[in-house]
């Protein structure tokens, strides 16, 4: 064990970089700035986050654009709160997924349910639950809007972290073993680089994805239960109760000034520095490019102030000499009979849980309802079958575009995360209008609105699908003359294809998501209502009809789980075995 020896050159290396030129630049003068101003608004922001509850009846939220820059900096970190979270659930809930087979078997499925239960039905059970815990404190209403973008953000994040892990080259993998890593440093060293690039992307597009229900998660509306945050949410909501289009104006623009503020202090530098974790073996001509990534990079006294911490995980890393384990499968997959009793178990939690599910409905609800609602859910199951397929045409070609370009990805990140943030319910008001006006279908013109905040999920999987693909074999594909429809079908399609399921697979969870506020639209007094099972939950759920929220839920996780049975589950298998690189 070189634990000592270990630490012994960290302290040595902190050392030199002492006696060295730590002399602070102008570099360290404009970070220390930067990261003192992010600290303040932080510490600023929380401090109104453990606020008395009773604050919010003295200082409701209010249209006055004054209170925008206040409002904006509590979305952020409820936004970024949420996105930490989801990391950590990523990292620990998909890799035990991708690892072991057994936990494969309840947590895919389970992400599938959750994915497809609208953050309404979370906000059903969640607000009542956190206020419990703190009771006449903000603290407890921000956990529970938080955890609601949290479950708009996560499980596309374990999905992809998930498929990435699921599809490391065989041939790395068979270096690790010959190095006899441990899976702790196989972890460290090939898996969670290998996936950082894809999940980055997808980190991006959940943040992004997260302003899409912001406004269900600020402005709370559960029964008698009516509480409105301070945010750019519940200002957009109050705006759009108050048929205000110049508020809106207002909201969104904040909204925008903080996607580019993010983006370019946040994501763009992350974003060049997972760059260094493509797999390739030919250097690509064009990397992107952050300012606030050589910002920190010139600075002299970050280096040293972080090399303590540095040289702590290198020292955890010396820890670590456990053997790799053999080549062969694990014990608990070469045990037939554990198998069979770790199914048992599984199918049986499941039956009891379906046991509870239906006895509940049954005491409330008579046969016909739970007929009602399957009916509604093939009606939205064809809106979104439809919607994704034409999603994909658009979004697909576009995406593998601009993968490919990574100047253009440069310029265009902001934009697209801009497009894919940008609220819906913004757009309701000018489709309540539209129908109205022109007497159009409702059934028809209000799907659009389900796919909306989804569609970007499609792309944005494309882009890092694309830009993923070996610089090495972009180049030999254009050596020999691969053109036209033979390059999409040797090269762009098997190189997108694992990461396009994810998305579309994510997509078409959300669409459901999306559904229960795209089939059911209000601006002012007007009401439109197309039928299928969004409209039935969000109904349901504004009537406090708890029996009806439950079966529309069930309703809605039995759809995701057979669409996803039947269709993403077998791509993904395709795309694991015939299309791993190495």
């Amino acid at each position: 064990m070189d634990f000592v020896p270990q630490t012994a050159r960290g302290l040595l290396s902190l050392s030199r970089q002492w006696r060295g030129n730590v002399a602070p630049s102008w570099a360290d003068a404009i970070a220390f700035l930067l990261l003192a101003g992010v600290a303040v608004l932080v510490i600023q922001g929380a401090e109104g986050m453990i606020a008395p509850l009773a604050r919010l009846d003295i200082a409701p939220v209010t249209l006055d654009p004054a209170n925008l820059p206040g409002y904006a900096l509590r979305t952020t970190l409820r936004m970024f709160a949420a996105l930490g979270a989801s990391l950590v659930f990523t990292f620990v809930i998909a890799t035990l997924a991708a690892k072991s087979r057994r936990a494969e078997m309840v947590i895919v499925p389970a992400l599938d349910i959750l994915q497809s239960v609208p953050i309404l039905g979370f906000l059903t059970f969640t607000v009542t639950f956190f206020m419990g815990l703190f009771p006449a404190r903000q603290i407890g209403v921000e956990l529970a809007a938080i955890f609601a973008i949290f479950t708009s953000q996560a499980w596309n994040m374990a999905f992809s972290f998930y498929q990435s892990l699921r599809s490391v080259p065989t041939d790395l993998e068979e270096v690790t073993r010959g190095f006899a890593l441990s899976p702790w440093r196989r972890f460290i060293r090939l898996e969670l680089p290998f996936a950082t690039p894809a999940l980055v992307w997808n980190a991006m597009m959940s943040m992004s994805g997260g302003w899409f229900f912001v406004v269900a998660s600020e402005a709370i509306s559960v029964g008698d239960t009516r509480i409105m945050l301070p945010g750019i949410g519940s200002y957009l909501a109050l705006a759009i109760d108050h048929q205000d289009f110049g508020h809106v104006g207002w909201a969104v623009a904040a909204m925008a000034v903080v996607i580019l503020l993010y983006d370019q202090l946040v994501f763009r530098p992350v974003v060049v520095w997972a760059d260094r974790f493509r797999f390739e073996q030919t250097a690509s001509a064009h990397r992107p490019r952050s300012w606030a990534y050589d910002l920190f990079r010139r600075t002299r006294l970050l280096p040293v102030l972080f090399s303590p911490a540095i040289g702590l995980s290198r020292a955890l890393l010396a820890i670590d000499r456990r053997p790799a384990r053999p080549a062969r499968r694990r014990a608990e997959e070469r045990s037939s009979a554990g198998r069979r009793l770790w199914l048992a178990i599984v199918v049986g939690a499941v039956g009891w849980a379906v046991w509870l599910i239906a006895s509940y409905v049954s005491r409330n609800l008579a046969p016909g309802d739970v007929l009602d609602a399957f009916g509604l859910g093939f009606i939205t199951l064809l809106r979104v079958l439809v919607l994704i397929a034409l999603a994909s045409l658009i979004w697909v070609p576009i995406g593998v575009w601009i993968g490919l370009r990574p100047r253009w990805a440069e310029r265009l990140q902001p934009v697209a995360q801009f497009l894919a943030a940008f609220p819906a319910n913004v757009l309701f008001p000018f489709a309540v209008i539209a129908i109205v006006r022109w007497q159009l279908d409702p059934d028809v013109w209000l799907s659009p609105l389900m796919v909306l905040g989804t569609q970007w999920y499609i792309l944005f999987n494309v882009i890092a699908g694309a830009s993923a693909i070996p610089t090495d074999l972009r180049e030999a594909a254009g050596m020999f003359g691969v053109r036209r429809w033979q390059w999409w079908r040797t090269l762009a399609i098997p190189g997108i294809f694992p990461y396009y399921v994810t998305g579309a697979l994510t997509a078409s969870g959300g669409s459901w998501n999306a559904s229960i506020v795209a089939e059911l639209v209000t601006w002012g007094n007007r009401k439109l209502e197309a039928a299928g099972l969004g409209s039935y939950i969000a109904q349901a759920t504004a009537e406090g009809d708890f029996p009806r929220v439950t079966l529309g839920i069930a309703v809605m996780s039995i759809f995701v789980i057979g669409i996803n049975r039947l269709l993403w589950r077998p791509l993904y298998t395709y795309a694991d075995r015939r299309l791993r690189l190495g």
